[in-house]
């Protein structure tokens, strides 16, 4: 009886054994049918096995110094720059880690203790999504849809392209694709930007506290957000060293020292129009247009600057471009303040414009409404012209430039044609500073503030050169009859009759002081201070044309009308221009066209550009270093002679705008001041032997000027942000500046011993105010 009974409990079993299995089974076929028909594309189109090898992920142009720093990227939504695993600091592979996916080295994909968790409590003790699953979602499947069924497809698509990654990549692969594609908020697209941005230093420089921050961002950026709200991301950061010292990456010890730090950010955005090198970077952009509808892809397609991830090296050296912002803010705030103080309307009523009727300024503010880009878009959306100009006389909020604010920002009420006339009161400036042997641009400003004022008046603005143009003079003619520095002529007017060189009429420049000494001068102790009856007599000899050709091989390519009135300074030549025409002298005579670009390469690394110098012999050694010669006397005891001397602290114009002074530099410098007519260009050029540096000042109009010589000149508008650079520059000796003299040529067979001549020169305060006579 008791094996019948047995015999009988065990037959009662096996339906329940039968259908567990059968049950089994064909959930086990279920799970493969679902993957099959997921992987089939029954859910929603699945990624190739193509885009597997290489998912498509937008990154930005890279511009990058010579020093190895980015100094901006172009990007239209993704500021994406790519890093690889091994730039990672181990310190945020560990929080990620510990933070996301606790057993990520053990599964392939799918984390099957994490998914029966979250199934068995509902997901209130943690998800089941892996680093693999996460990445699947960012690369392939998208946000996750309030609708249940597509939600759960969604998640079927992870699991199986979670698979697939694992398969194709490994698992530090993974991470590091993980970690660049996720978007941080704030312009922050894949971890580098976000070290950037939030921590102003590259991944690898990352603290455990700050790697901390950035993973406690992956569950939610736009949530956890430093920017917006720091206490909730302090708390998060704190979960996440938690969760280090849970799984052994930190001790407690250590979790509890780094979780009462204090969180600190230092937010540096990253945008067009901040940071460093804006307007260089802006000019780079127009440069790259160019540059790929020339070089197309070997398939035949252009490159996208902004979305295939271009590293374009640049010349630029970032300490150096941060020096030259450094000191156009320091003196242009300075010389601005002084500028708005000769412009009260008590003072000029028809501030910031001199010697003008009311007419002839509202045709310049009218002008100036109808190039305006708010014109522009206005006259896209259909209105006519009298309802666009009726826009312009209504008031309304706006943000404006300041020099007093914290930002150079304030918030005002005016109107646009207010804010025309407004942003017509600020004087702009440009600087550039080159290599002459190589033709390296390291740094380059193109105004004051490029939020508010776009225009490059590096490269873009042309204005006259006045007395900066009589070095071509004074080099045609050392070129042509041999003179020396210390050929003399007389200093007594001097006029070109009519009828020669072009002239239709007689040509009798003036001095700036109207003042004629009648001695015999010297060609050096004439260009260091200026004077223009010497200039006169030698473009007289030489002949305009034999001028101008000296300019056109020296790189000035704006026309120039073969007349003798150039030799002041008629010309209109732009700061590029005329750094690459200096640096003819400093490398010995041979012109070397500015470079701003070394290589290209595509996002592998690929090179696919790299320059190649552009030369040309202009001038024989002895005769540039005569050049240098004349140009060191400017500096010794020309217009220059503030750059080495003490003088004028008493000074009303020394006290309030020679920002910076005294400068006292001793070691050799050639330099050139130049003030055009009115005051309206203030320009200084100085060179050492291995940098070229030219600045310019103005107004916007020629009519915005300094009423007179003592505040609008070149020595005082523009020498000063030379000398507060060169300053900066000598500070650090990792830049390599030189304070050595220039070299002599060997065979010099130019005489430039001029002791004979000079023995009693007076040290010339003032500058070259030149009498442009046409």
């Amino acid at each position: 009886m008791a094996k019948k009974r047995h015999k009988k409990q065990q037959q009662n079993f096996f339906p329940f054994i039968k259908w567990f299995w059968i049950i089994f089974g064909a959930g086990v076929l279920s799970v493969v049918l679902i993957f099959l028909l997921a992987s089939w594309g029954v859910f929603g189109e699945m990624p190739t096995f193509e885009r597997l090898e290489n998912p498509e992920t937008n990154l930005a142009t890279e511009f990058i110094s010579s020093d190895g720093e980015t100094l901006g990227k172009l990007y239209l939504d993704d500021n994406r720059t790519w890093v690889d695993y091994e730039t990672l600091p181990q310190n945020i592979v560990d929080a990620l880690v510990a933070t996301e996916d606790a057993r990520y080295y053990d599964h392939s994909g799918i984390d099957a203790r994490g998914f029966a968790r979250a199934l068995a409590f509902l997901g209130t003790k943690g998800g089941a999504s892996t680093i693999s699953q996460q990445l699947a979602r960012q690369l392939f499947v998208g946000v996750r849809s309030r609708n249940l069924f597509e939600a759960v497809t969604q998640k079927i698509k992870e699991w199986v392209i979670a698979t697939r990654l694992e398969r194709n990549y490994t698992k530090q692969e993974i991470i590091a694709m993980y970690l660049n594609i996720y978007d941080f908020g704030y312009n922050a697209d894949g971890i580098r930007s976000a070290s950037r941005i939030y921590f102003g230093k590259e991944p690898a420089d990352l603290k455990t506290e700050e790697s901390a921050v950035l993973v406690g961002m992956l569950k939610n950026s736009s949530l956890y957000n430093p920017m917006r709200r720091e206490e909730l991301v302090f708390n998060r950061r704190n979960t996440v060293l938690g969760q280090m010292a849970k799984y052994g990456y930190i001790t407690e010890k250590e979790k509890d020292s780094l979780q009462s730090r204090e969180m600190k950010i230092n937010f540096n955005p990253e945008s067009h129009r901040e940071g460093l090198a804006t307007y260089f970077r802006m000019y780079m952009q127009r440069y790259l247009n160019q540059w790929v509808r020339e070089n197309p892809k070997p398939d035949g397609e252009h490159y996208n600057i902004y979305l295939d991830g271009l590293k374009v090296y640049t010349t630029i050296d970032s300490r150096m471009q941060r020096n030259a912002e450094e000191a156009v803010q320091e003196h242009m705030s300075n010389l601005q303040a002084e500028f708005f103080h000769q412009n009260t309307p008590d003072r000029n009523p028809t501030a910031p414009f001199l010697d003008l009727r009311k007419g002839e300024i509202d045709t310049i503010l009218r002008n100036a409404m109808k190039r305006s880009a708010r014109w522009r878009h206005l006259k896209r959306e259909g209105l006519s012209d009298k309802e666009i100009e009726a826009t312009f006389h209504k008031k309304e909020e706006m943000t404006v430039f300041d020099w007093n604010s914290d930002s150079y920002e304030k918030d005002t009420i005016m109107t646009p044609m207010d804010s025309i006339r407004y942003y017509k009161t600020f004087l702009r400036t440009a600087m550039m500073s080159m290599e002459p042997q190589t033709g390296h641009v390291k740094a380059w400003v193109g105004g004051i503030d490029y939020k508010h004022f776009q225009y490059d008046n590096v490269i873009q603005g042309s204005r006259q050169a006045g007395s900066l143009f009589k070095p071509f003079v004074y080099a045609a003619a050392i070129d042509q009859l041999r003179y020396s520095p210390c050929y003399t002529l007389p200093d007594n007017q001097y006029s070109i009759e009519p009828g020669k060189h072009g002239n239709m009429l007689a040509w009798t420049p003036k001095n700036s002081d109207g003042k004629y000494s009648g001695d015999d001068m010297t060609l050096k102790n004439a260009l260091a201070n200026s004077v223009n009856t010497i200039t006169a007599q030698l473009i007289d000899r030489v002949g305009p044309g034999a001028v101008v050709s000296m300019a056109k091989n020296m790189g000035i390519t704006k026309e120039i009308p073969a007349v003798p009135s150039i030799a002041l300074g008629t010309p209109d030549v732009s700061v590029y221009e005329m750094v690459g025409a200096f640096g003819t002298y400093a490398n010995q005579g041979v012109y070397v066209k500015p470079v701003m670009v070394t290589r290209i390469e595509d996002k592998n690394g690929t090179v696919l550009f790299e320059y190649k110098p552009e030369t040309k012999d202009v001038l024989s050694k002895d005769v540039a270093y005569a050049m240098i010669n004349l140009l060191e006397g400017v500096t010794q005891y020309g217009s220059g002679g503030r750059l080495r001397h003490t003088y004028g602290k008493n000074n009303t114009v020394y006290k309030k705008i020679i920002t910076g002074y005294p400068y006292e530099l001793t070691n050799p410098i050639a330099g050139k001041t130049g003030t055009t007519q009115n005051q309206s260009d203030g320009w200084f050029m100085g060179m050492v032997p291995n940098l070229v540096t030219g600045v310019w000042v103005g107004g916007d109009d020629r009519s915005i000027h300094f009423s007179g010589l003592s505040y609008g000149q070149g020595a005082s508008m523009a020498l000063p942000i030379w000398a507060l650079y060169m300053k900066k520059n000598y500070a650090n000796d990792e830049i390599g500046v030189s304070k050595e003299a220039f070299e002599v040529p060997e065979e010099m067979s130019i005489d430039l011993d001029c002791s004979q001549h000079q023995k009693d020169e007076n040290i010339d305060t003032d500058d070259d105010l030149d009498d442009l006579d046409f």
